[in-house]
C-alpha cells in the first residue's frame, strides 16, 4: 500500500516487466486515508495515476462520508473501495476495504497479464465508438488465449467437446410488431457456444432487416438465461486470427448495439459472462430477484470476451466493471439495480420467459 504522496513521487511507476518479459506487481493499492500534502502533490498524483499502467486501487477506511476523497484523482484511479454505500459510480462499497484490496492484489497477481490489458481497455474503451472497442476487446482477448496463464488453466480441465443441439438452439416467433427471441440450450443453461451464437445472431438480423418489428424481447428458457461461454469450444479455433473475426463480425455484440432502441431482455438465473455481457447492451433490462450475475474470465486467464469490457462500463462505469471482473464475485439482482446494470426487478415465469 502507498501513500498519495507516494503515488506523486512516481512509487507505482517502477518497471513493470520482470527480466523474463512477466509483469510485476499488476495492482498497488493507495491509501487515500493520507491525503496530499497540498494541491501541487495532488495534481502531480492524478497525472501519475492517468499515466500509470499498473491498476490503482484507492482505498478509504473512513464511515463518516466520502467528503475527503477528491474527484479528480477517483476519476484518475481504477476503482475506490469504501465500507459506506453510495451512488458514485466510482466507488464500491465492501465490509472490509483492506481484506478486499488483498483479495483484488491476488486476483491481479494471479493474472497479472489479464489484469494489465483490462485495466488499459477500461480506461480507453469509452472514448471509442462500440464498434472500434469491440474490436480492441477482440484484439486482446486473443492475445491472452495464447497465454501461459489461460494454457494452465485449459491443460487442468479434462477435455470435454459439447453435444450438439438437441432442438432448436433457438426459438423465434413474431408476436404482431415485437420478435420474440428464447435462447433454448436448457440442457446446457444456455450456454454461449456456437449453435447458439449462429442462431441467435440470425434472429437479430431478421430485426435489423425488418423495420416493422418495433421491438425484440429476449429471454432464456430453462434454469438459467445463459450461463456464459461453453467452455468446451474455449480455446479451440483453427487460428487466433480468424477466431477474432469471429467473434466482432459473426458475434451478438454488435447487432444488439444497433438494435438497442429496440431490445428488452429478460434474465434470470445465472447470467456469467456473455449471459450479461450481452444483455447489458440492450436498452432495457428486466430481472428476476433471484438473477445472479458474474464476470469469471480473469480466473481463466483472460476478460471478457463477449462484449463485456464495453457494454458493462456504459452502463455502471469502468471502476466497478473492473471489480467486478477482479473479484468474479456474484452481484445479486438488488445490486445490480442499484449500480444500472439492469433496469427493473420483476419475477420470471416458469421457463424464464
Amino acid at each position: 500500500m502507498i501513500r498519495v504522496e507516494d503515488l506523486a513521487a512516481g512509487a507505482a511507476q517502477a518497471e513493470l516487466l520482470g527480466a523474463d518479459g512477466t509483469v510485476e506487481d499488476p495492482l498497488v493499492v493507495v491509501d487515500l486515508d493520507q491525503p496530499a500534502a497540498d494541491e501541487t502533490v495532488l495534481r502531480r498524483a492524478v497525472r501519475r495515476a492517468a499515466e500509470c499502467d499498473r491498476l490503482l486501487v484507492g482505498l478509504t477506511r473512513t464511515t463518516d462520508g466520502t467528503r475527503h476523497l477528491v474527484p479528480p484523482l477517483l476519476d484518475a484511479l481504477d476503482l475506490t473501495l469504501v465500507p459506506v454505500d453510495s451512488a458514485d459510480r466510482r466507488l464500491v462499497a465492501v465490509d472490509d476495504p483492506e481484506a478486499t484490496a488483498r483479495t483484488l492484489v491476488r486476483a491481479a497477481a494471479d493474472s497479472p497479464q489479464a489484469a494489465v490489458i483490462l485495466g488499459r481497455l477500461l480506461r480507453t474503451g469509452l472514448r471509442l465508438t462500440v464498434g472500434q472497442a469491440l474490436d480492441a476487446e477482440s484484439l486482446a482477448y486473443s492475445t491472452l488465449l495464447a497465454g501461459r496463464r489461460f494454457a494452465r488453466w485449459q491443460a487442468a480441465r479434462a477435455p470435454r467437446r459439447p453435444p450438439p443441439a438437441p432442438a432448436d438452439p433457438v426459438l423465434v416467433c413474431r408476436d404482431g410488431d415485437v420478435l420474440r427471441v428464447t435462447l433454448n440450450r436448457p440442457e446446457r443453461h444456455n450456454a454461449y457456444g456456437r449453435e447458439l451464437r449462429d442462431a441467435l445472431v440470425a434472429a437479430l438480423d431478421l430485426a435489423l432487416l425488418d423495420d416493422t418489428l418495433t421491438e425484440v424481447v429476449l429471454s432464456g428458457n430453462g434454469p438459467s438465461f445463459c450461463s456464459g461461454g461453453d467452455l468446451g469450444e474455449f480455446g479451440v479455433a483453427r487460428d487466433l486470427d480468424t477466431a477474432h473475426l469471429i467473434r466482432t463480425r459473426a458475434g451478438a455484440a454488435l447487432p444488439l448495439h444497433k438494435l438497442r432502441d429496440r431490445v428488452t431482455v429478460h434474465l434470470h438465473g445465472n447470467c456469467i459472462g456473455a449471459g450479461i455481457e450481452l444483455p447489458a447492451f440492450a436498452s432495457r433490462v428486466v430481472a428476476d430477484p433471484g438473477a445472479v450475475f458474474r464476470l469469471p474470465e480473469l480466473g481463466m486467464g483472460l476478460i471478457p470476451g463477449a462484449g463485456g469490457t464495453v457494454s458493462v462500463p456504459r452502463r455502471i462505469g469502468r471502476w466497478r466493471t473492473l471489480h467486478l471482473v477482479l473479484t468474479g464475485c456474484p452481484l445479486t439482482a438488488e445490486r445490480a439495480l442499484d449500480w444500472g446494470l439492469v433496469d427493473e426487478l420483476s419475477p420470471s415465469g416458469p421457463t424464464g420467459a
